[in-house]
């Protein structure tokens, strides 16, 4: 572990992502085949491979107990060790005692993180953290304090060891990236390569691959500047969920990777009796059910409903009955065995129309464009839920466009999603292949850096947050705000961030940047008051974003288009 943890060293001292990839390469390369693929695992920032759905759930309060114990440390030179580093493995670095040698393998760590992962309760935990924490060498506990936080702060992306891989072994970079993406597996995917058998990754079910993700457009003339051949889709404010089906098992997964199913119970039963193995892609909305009328007529219902059932691990039949739910599909990855990501739209379109229409379903409704809406049966109680095929549309022109965004925001929807029907499946980027029209007040997604307690009804609990947008592997605060939330959001939060507190100074928290907000603001203006440079005016939450990663959050490269966007000169 003391030869990774001075690689991690080593790669955070350069910014160069070829020196980056060549320090990658060269260890995986020295070490035996089991070590180097744990270590890959270890290099992307997380204790467990993807597709296992471990986690630790150890705290940064939990963890600060653990330091302050093992460094003997006050508050106070914690605190002021923060300050300095910004960063809690590096504090852990600055304060750990010095020790002769550190026994601690690759290996051995994994064992160890797998004995914290299945401890069960707050003290359990922090007795396995202590023990393993307390063997380690300054350098070593660093490390490990990064990978339980799942933040290793040394410039390198999973992307980055993907080449590491590909360099050390001789193989393809394309090669080494598919098989990843197959297995959720980087540890695998190092196997694999090292024994020459990268194209036998097969796709692993039950593990979300990568979304596809929209960039925003700001008028029908511009989206139509980009391509030609369009399909257009109404853009549902609901959850970006992937449903995996297959046996008669079917798991729903969020843009987080994170597993949603719980918080649906009522939607598996209407995908179950799909002939094939697949994975569809889609949105989960809150659904109002038209009586006596096909359900692909209704329509959906704001966020804030459907935000009720988000992160619920027992959802009750009256929850059901207030807050039914619809899965709008509009996309299939793999069917039948085969990956479709490499088809086009059009054809993938076509596939998930026939995909749907098997014996168990049976189309309704009215069909825009040719395209079928499609509807699993389902019991007829109120929550029941249901499959619907989101109805696609055609435009060339601009006129055609607005007339379509009229139509959705009459609707209740966001906007418009505006496809290039030639378009190939890319998984986690954001390229000019969708487009998302919304026309509405400024909004940015931010992570909240830090939470103050309120006043007067909210004076015992966080609802006062600061935060930030990215700048390149750091965040740089621009605003903070304290409207929008429920009281219910606001009592769920305030456990949520005392649980992940970095730096207590009293009113004031620092907290863990995991918590992804959308704002929505007036104006933008550059002020000193922040170190982004900018402030928002007016800012007020619109709402959490659970579906997001901070990795996700807006960009500071944003701010400033929006920025010049809003005081740009009319031309004369």
């Amino acid at each position: 572990m003391q030869k990774l943890s001075e690689l991690g060293e080593r790669i955070g001292a350069t910014a160069k992502k070829l020196e980056k990839m060549a320090l990658v390469a060269e260890y995986l390369r020295a070490r035996p085949v089991e070590e180097a693929a744990v270590s890959a695992v270890f290099l992307s920032g997380r204790p467990f491979p993807m597709w296992e759905q471990t986690t630790l759930n150890v705290g940064g309060r939990l963890l600060w107990q653990v330091i302050k114990e093992i460094s003997g440390r006050t508050d106070a030179q914690l605190e002021a060790s923060y300050r300095r580093h910004g960063d809690i493995g590096a504090v852990t670095g600055e304060v750990f005692p010095e020790r002769p040698d550190d026994r601690l393998t690759v290996l051995e760590v994994e064992r160890r993180f797998r004995e914290i992962a299945s401890a069960r309760g707050v003290s359990a935990k922090r007795a396995a953290a202590c023990a393993l924490l307390g063997q380690a060498t300054p350098l070593v506990a660093k490390y490990l304090v990064k990978i339980i936080t799942g933040d290793l702060r040394i410039g390198l992306k999973e992307s980055l060891v993907e080449e590491g891989i590909a360099k050390a072994y001789g193989a393809k970079l394309t090669e080494v990236q598919r098989a990843n993406m197959l297995l959720g597996d980087i540890g695998e995917t190092v196997r694999l390569a090292a024994d020459s058998r990268l194209g036998e990754a097969k796709m692993r079910l039950f593990h979300p691959i990568g979304f596809m993700l929209a960039s925003p457009v700001e008028s029908a003339g511009e989206a139509l500047g980009y391509f030609e051949n369009i399909q257009v889709e109404h853009k549902y404010d609901g959850v970006r969920a992937q449903a995996h089906i297959s046996g008669g098992k079917v798991r729903f997964f969020s843009r987080t990777r994170d597993e949603i199913t719980e918080s649906f119970p009522e939607l598996p039963d209407a995908l179950g009796g799909l002939p094939q193995d697949a994975i569809l892609d889609g949105e989960i909305v809150a659904w109002s059910y038209p009586a006596g009328a096909p359900p692909n007529e209704g329509r959906a219902m704001p966020f804030s409903r459907l935000q009720q059932r988000l992160g619920r691990k027992k959802v009750s039949d009256e929850l059901m009955r207030q807050v039914p739910v619809a899965y709008l599909t509009f996309d299939v990855l793999y069917a039948g065995g085969e990956l479709m990501l490499d088809r086009s739209l059009g054809e993938r379109g076509n596939l998930l129309n026939q995909l749907l229409a098997a014996p168990r379903s049976r189309l309704t409704g009215r069909r825009p464009q040719g395209q079928a809406s499609l509807l699993f049966e389902a019991d007829a109680e109120p929550a029941a839920a249901h499959v619907i095929r989101a109805p696609v549309y055609k435009a060339s022109r601009a006129e055609e466009l607005d007339g379509l965004f009229l139509e959705a925001q009459a609707r209740g929807n966001e906007g418009l999603m505006i496809k290039d029907l030639e378009s190939v499946y890319t998984p986690g980027r954001r390229g000019k292949s969708w487009l998302k029209m919304k026309r509405e007040l400024a909004t940015l997604d931010v992570v909240v850096t830090a939470v103050e307690y309120g006043h007067g009804k909210r004076i015992g609990v966080l609802s006062d947050y600061t935060f930030a947008v990215r700048d390149g592997e750091r965040l740089v605060n621009i605003g903070k705000a304290y409207s929008g939330l429920t009281d219910r959001e606001i009592e769920e939060m305030t456990k949520w961030f005392l649980e992940h507190t970095i730096q207590d100074h009293g009113f004031r928290l620092d907290v863990e940047p995991k918590i992804v907000l959308e704002v929505a603001f007036n104006n933008m203006m550059r002020s000193g008051r922040h170190n982004s440079g900018y402030a928002l005016r007016f800012p007020r939450i619109v709402r959490l974003r659970p579906d997001k990663l901070p990795e996700e959050a807006d960009t500071l490269a944003r701010v400033k288009e929006i920025y010049e966007r809003q005081h740009r000169k009319p031309a004369v």
